[in-house]
């Protein structure tokens, strides 16, 4: 459904923040793109949603050429950026000046998520926090019934139970015709939820896999004691212990901490992709 092809972007008189990024996305998938600041995740986005050109290679989105901005296409994309504009309107006005856009917008799950969030129409948008126009924002996406959904640092703003329900929301409005981008730094916020795991560093994707790809290949386990545990890929500090990656060579199950994930990449790439693909080798020649 999403399809980036040799593409080169940079800024004006800047030097290339993407060369030759090739990257495919399939429905059915929650995708979570994770990269440190300044690595060019809201480019990306912006990038797929056609706010942005490439300097060269394509961009096709459902059929269409990002670039064009083809309303068919435009109907069919949903972006909730880090810091949306918030017209001066209450909540209903903005949902009956916008939902027409989307030609499959259901009102009735727009009012049902707004409700779940504690919110009511008459709400004056510009009188709301922070984290409750991150609702309506939310509610009005996932309502759009757009096929693609991009969510630029969705959690930002909301308190400890909105994320919870956010992520129980997230799951249940997923189809499998239907694609959502999560970008974000807040990853424990989307324990459960992304899959599969996108990293971005300088302007390249460098690492692709599944969540069931990354538990089949390695091993997270904490180590309760003050001594830091030997082979292993990769540990970290944490309260009363250390947690630790290591290869799974013996079939086992563990969850994947895809923060500690993530800080091992940073630091042990070509070790850690290498694994992931001699997994994915054996188990397909099993």
């Amino acid at each position: 459904m999403i399809n980036l092809q040799n593409l080169d972007f940079r800024y004006r008189k800047g030097k290339n923040l993407f060369e030759d990024l090739n990257l495919q996305l399939r429905s059915g998938n929650i995708y979570g793109l994770l990269g440190k600041n300044g690595a060019g995740k809201t480019t990306l986005l912006r990038l797929i949603n056609g706010f942005l050109f490439p300097t060269k290679g394509t961009v096709d989105v459902l059929g269409f050429d990002a670039t064009d901005r083809h309303p068919e296409m435009l109907a069919d994309v949903c972006y909730v950026q880090e810091e949306p504009y918030i017209p001066d309107l209450s909540i209903i006005a903005y949902l009956y000046t916008y939902a027409p856009f989307y030609p499959g917008f259901d009102f009735d799950q727009f009012f049902s998520l707004i409700t779940e969030f504690g919110l009511e129409g008459h709400l004056k948008m510009e009188k709301l926090s922070f984290g409750q126009k991150k609702k309506v924002m939310l509610s009005f996406a996932l309502a759009s019934n757009a096929r693609i959904v991009i969510l630029d640092e969705p959690t930002n703003g909301l308190d400890i139970p909105s994320k919870s329900q956010f992520r129980k929301l997230i799951t249940e409005a997923m189809l499998d015709d239907r694609i959502v981008i999560i970008s974000t730094h807040q990853v424990r916020d989307m324990v459960n939820l992304i899959d599969p795991i996108l990293i971005l560093e300088e302007g390249k994707i460098i690492f692709h896999y599944s969540l069931e790809e990354i538990a089949n290949a390695l091993y997270f386990e904490v180590h309760h004691s003050i001594t830091e545990p030997a082979n292993v890929i990769y540990s970290e500090r944490i309260s009363g212990g250390y947690l630790s990656i290591r290869e799974n060579t013996d079939g086992l199950h563990s969850n994947v901490d895809v923060e500690v994930l993530f800080n091992a990449i940073l630091m042990k790439k070509d070790l850690i992709t290498g694994i992931l693909e001699k997994s994915k080798s054996q188990i397909k020649q099993s």
